[in-house]
């Protein structure tokens, strides 16, 4: 079980199983979203990164190694 932050018809924001950070996952089987949403779901991240890391610098990274047919971008720490 992990933490859900968010969810709505687009996207689900929840830490991932294996890094234990937040990631957002588009709802569409597809790797490849418009840039408006592509920006829309990494705007989604960041408010949860920046409670989530409370002033510590993070980066997004949606090089997606484990599920590469399904958008999804982490918000790690630097």
């Amino acid at each position: 079980m992990t933490t859900r932050y968010f969810e709505d018809e687009t996207c689900w924001i929840a830490d991932c199983l294996i890094c234990g950070i937040p990631m957002v996952v588009w709802r569409e089987h597809d790797a490849v979203p418009s840039p408006e949403v592509r920006d829309a779901l990494l705007a989604s991240l960041t408010l949860v990164a920046e409670e989530f890391y409370r002033g510590r610098d993070w980066y997004y990274d949606d090089h997606m190694r484990k599920i590469p047919d399904h958008y999804h971008a982490h918000a790690r720490a630097k």
